[in-house]
């Protein structure tokens, strides 16, 4: 049987331990995690924690809906079981809630109401070769731009301050996405930082030769995937092959010890080119839109 719990009477520690031992497991869906990103959050509990479904929400207009929070790549659902129906988990989903904006994980298949599901990528690079292996695969403007940054003596720097990653980030990226407020950055750096306290996350930032931060990133560890969360370079300065240094650099370091390479996805086309040319591959996943709001209501959430 499926249940609707509250966060506040959440069995934290059954919830994390099916997070941990799921087929699914992403470090986005541990308690810790969800409590820093969401302003609000509940769980789908199947049985005894068999199978969970965490559901970070708002309010607006006295109205509870599902979001999808900054800094969470994948949410979805969690199960023990190989053989779980999935499809429950959206019955009861849209029995709470009228409004559903929500990215499942990329081991989720739901296979009813595709009406409301949307297809979408995210690419990704088996590190099941030595790293020499790995360059050599690269395509040949990916290697140009590594010639590019030796001349211009890039260099690497693990375990920067986070607000550099996010000055850098916030002056970039930030400037295009108007809709990250300056609470989402408050809330970025306080996980940023829980995460390389819980050592589950790392930040390498690449400098030049006259010390100025040129690309930086943030990368997150769980099980055997490395994630890129955000990064950004320098956009006045794109042509000193930095961004691609940065993610060579990160390659490097862990091939040795983990088994995927998650470029952290993307479906804008030149986007997911670019991670391609790394010798990525495309890996699909399923974004839930959901939208029963009575017709007066439905213009605020377009």
């Amino acid at each position: 049987m499926i249940q609707y719990i509250k966060r506040k009477n959440l069995d934290v520690l059954k919830y994390d331990t099916c997070i941990e031992n799921s087929i699914q497991s992403r470090i986005y869906g541990f308690s810790w995690y969800l409590d820093i990103v969401a302003d609000n959050w509940d769980v789908l509990v199947l049985d005894d924690y068999k199978a969970v479904m965490p559901i970070p929400w708002r309010k607006k207009f006295g109205i509870k809906y599902m979001y999808p929070p900054f800094w969470v790549l994948e949410l979805g659902i969690f199960s023990l079981d190989h053989n779980l129906d999935t499809n429950t988990f959206l019955k009861h989903l849209f029995k709470e809630f009228k409004f559903v904006d929500s990215r499942l994980n990329s081991d989720n298949n739901i296979t009813l109401n595709q009406q409301y599901l949307q297809q979408k990528t995210m690419q990704i690079l088996n590190l099941d070769k030595d790293y020499n292996t790995l360059f050599n695969n690269y395509r040949k403007d990916r290697k140009k731009d590594l010639k590019k940054a030796l001349k211009l003596d890039l260099t690497e720097k693990w375990n920067d301050n986070p607000e550099n990653l996010i000055s850098l980030f916030k002056e970039n990226v930030g400037t295009r996405t108007p809709n990250i407020v300056e609470s989402d950055y408050l809330i970025l750096n306080k996980l940023i930082r829980a995460c390389l306290q819980n050592n589950v996350g790392e930040i390498l930032s690449i400098y030049d030769h006259k010390n100025l931060l040129v690309a930086s990133g943030f990368f997150l560890k769980h099980n055997n995937v490395v994630t890129i969360l955000i990064s950004s370079t320098d956009f006045k300065n794109r042509n000193n092959g930095a961004n691609t240094f940065l993610i060579d650099r990160a390659i490097f370091k862990f091939e040795k010890n983990y088994k995927v390479f998650n470029f952290g996805g993307s479906s804008i086309q030149t986007i997911a080119k670019y991670f391609l040319s790394f010798n990525a591959e495309t890996k699909k996943y399923q974004h839930i839109k959901y939208n029963k709001l009575p017709i007066l209501l439905k213009l605020f959430k377009r």
